[in-house]
């Protein structure tokens, strides 16, 4: 199993403070998102769930699959949810020369601006969580605002139980949380069991769903 946290503490926010890991509020708000898509045989099941619980939620998209898939991109506009960039190619900053890098999230950028349904939100989260000190510097003079996240379902960890994957968020939530999923074909046995129980568990427990602005 690669090494990873579910619960993001109060030391890692703070060294990295001028990421958004969380959105501290007083009024039970959280904030759902979703990793890697848009993915037909996944995104369109995750829409119709969020509906179920009249839930929104930000898609952080690969450049490469809005492409590929821009009828469904669209559906995630239609239906209100927000949008962030995930990179073009699903790049680890950490293995990447920074102009390299800058310009793969430009070219999603791209991508972004050309859909004119599209109010292209600056959302930027680094594939894997993993970016460099200048990377982060460059976007961040550019206007963007870098999304981790509090709560990581690990969805994507073949590894785990599909209810080990719910826990992780249903122990680990709070007001405020950024929650991970991924609407991806490898993390698409954990997620459709989990995000329909966490859906019912957040709404059963009074929290509010809201996008990232």
């Amino acid at each position: 199993m690669s090494f990873y946290w579910v619960k993001t503490n109060a030391f890692i926010k703070k060294v990295f403070s001028k990421y958004c890991w969380d959105i501290p509020n007083n009024e039970k708000k959280i904030y759902l998102t979703f990793d890697d898509g848009p993915t037909p045989e996944i995104t369109d099941w995750v829409l119709s769930e969020l509906k179920k619980f009249d839930a929104k939620a930000t898609f952080f998209c690969i450049g490469k699959n809005i492409k590929a898939n821009l009828a469904l991109f669209d559906k995630l506009i239609t239906d209100g949810h927000s949008i962030g960039n995930h990179t073009m190619n699903h790049v680890n900053g950490w293995k990447s020369h920074t102009n390299e890098y800058i310009e793969n999230v430009q070219n999603c950028a791209a991508i972004l601006d050309e859909q004119e349904k599209n109010p292209h939100r600056l959302l930027f989260r680094p594939p894997y969580g993993k970016i460099k000190k200048a990377q982060s510097k460059i976007l961040r003079s550019l206007g963007y605002k870098i999304v981790m996240w509090d709560v990581l379902s690990a969805d994507f960890d073949q590894s785990i139980t599909p209810e080990k994957c719910l826990e992780n968020v249903t122990k680990n939530v709070k007001s405020g949380s950024v929650i991970v999923f991924h609407d991806s074909i490898k993390a698409s046995p954990n997620l459709r069991f989990a995000l329909p129980r966490t859906l019912h568990f957040l709404k059963e427990n009074g929290y509010k769903f809201d996008i990232i602005h």
